[in-house]
């Protein structure tokens, strides 16, 4: 039924956009037919927008992954920096869940462990809506903060780093990746920060351990153990699925290789510089934008598209030399 809507979705987008064009092109030729040069001004000034749209579609187009339509799971973790990387991990997490509300994608946390001085020590939160896999798993990787640091007293310049997993939500009756119960180490502890009292009281949070793999993954988010361990086991098949699946492509081939990650200097995907300048720079496109702020306040658009847009020649170049 999910597939369903979003296939829906995309039709009534498509028959709009083609209505809308079929108009202007009608306008258009009468208007050149009566040479009424103000009406083929105010036509002209619908195109950009109309532009965008088309622009979005295509864009939606290339996202026809096997898992690109599935709901995603979002976990960021800080890396060298200290208590800097710590309050960064916290700004990404506002940026991604500000992005996902201009989408209108729902979110809700599942596991998350405060700073000692400030920010977060790891965060884990699901994105449901049409295409949130597809076009978050543009966000994987590691993102570089350069800023005069708000915690040192001499004011000066600090780089701290982040990484940020997406994976997909595959469901619980998913069989793409198997899971041997042998294969599992399972720890239970008590939840920690808010949840209120049963919560902080009772180890119902639940920790899973991929041996093979050396991955880990928490839920702390239900009162219930068995929903902690049922939210934990689709977070470990997603870490699974999407480390088969970059090792395929050769992209990140080590990251998932454990449950470590070199989240540190020359491993950054995108690089956020707020001093002396402001400048948001993705190292895999080269694409830039200099308001920084309104980067960090969601909007992701047009650096997910140009990565997008990027790994699709690169597929297409890819499938020409193989045939």
């Amino acid at each position: 039924m999910s597939q369903r809507a979003g296939l829906e979705e995309t039709v009534k987008r498509f028959e709009s956009l083609n209505s809308e064009v079929t108009e202007l092109e009608e306008l258009l030729e009468l208007a050149l037919a009566d040479e009424d040069e103000a009406l083929v001004q105010e036509l002209g000034q619908q195109l950009p927008e109309l532009d965008a749209r088309v622009r979005e579609l295509e864009l939606q187009r290339m996202l026809s992954g096997e898992q690109d339509r599935a709901d995603a799971i979002v976990s960021i973790n800080p890396g060298a920096g200290g208590v800097d990387a710590q309050d960064w991990a916290e700004m990404l997490m506002r940026m991604y869940l500000r992005f996902c509300e201009r989408k209108g994608f729902k979110t809700e946390i599942v596991s998350h462990q405060p700073g000692d001085e400030a920010g977060i020590k790891d965060v884990s939160f699901t994105v449901s809506g049409p295409l949130a896999y597809g076009f978050l798993r543009a966000e994987n990787g590691v993102h570089r903060l350069i800023r005069i640091s708000p915690f040192d007293a001499a004011a000066r310049r600090h780089t701290a780093f982040a990484a940020v997993f997406v994976v997909p939500d595959l469901g619980e009756d998913d069989d793409t990746i198997e899971i041997k119960p042998e294969d599992l180490r399972v720890d239970t502890f008590r939840a920690s920060g808010a949840g209120g009292q049963h919560v902080n009281r009772t180890e119902s949070a639940i920790r899973l351990t991929h041996l093979p793999s050396g991955i880990v993954v928490s839920c702390q988010a239900e009162r219930s153990q068995h929903k902690n361990r049922s939210t934990a086991m689709k977070m470990l098949r997603g870490r699974l699925y999407e480390k088969q699946r970059q090792e395929r492509e050769a992209e990140f081939a080590s990251n998932y290789t454990s449950n470590q990650l070199a989240i540190a200097f020359g491993s950054q995907v995108r690089t956020y510089t707020l001093h002396p300048y402001t400048m948001v720079k993705d190292e895999r496109t080269d694409h830039k934008a200099t308001d920084s702020g309104a980067v960090l306040d969601g909007d992701l658009d047009a650096f997910i598209e140009a990565y997008l847009l990027k790994a699709a020649a690169e597929r297409e170049s890819a499938d020409a030399e193989s045939s």
